[in-house]
């Protein structure tokens, strides 16, 4: 057995399990035996984007934990990133221009 973590995050609060698992467990397998869902239905474990510390995995059916990996399961954006940047340059580039 080896222990792991699931985490969840919402803008207002967080959640991280620990539980223990059986060694060769997929970060799937460690998201359903966590019982997170129960506290979070709108987690969707077959769509839903999930990595270790921050790093996506592409598969989490095939991914095999490590001892003390946490799994994260990922929201969707609200926004795409790139257009954030964009609109955030746009708006600094036309504050500059506004003070010449």
């Amino acid at each position: 057995m080896i222990n792991v973590e699931v985490a969840y995050a919402l803008p207002e609060q967080q959640k991280i399990i620990s539980l223990q698992v059986e060694e060769g467990c997929s970060a799937y397998d460690a998201v359903v035996q966590s019982g997170i869902v129960n506290i979070y239905p709108q987690i969707d474990i077959e769509h839903d984007p999930m990595g270790i510390f921050g790093k996506a995995i592409a598969d989490p059916k095939k991914h095999v934990l490590k001892a003390a990996q946490r799994v994260e399961i990922y929201r969707p954006l609200i926004a795409d990133p790139k257009e954030v940047r964009a609109r955030r340059a746009a708006k600094a580039k036309a504050e500059r221009e506004a003070q010449h």
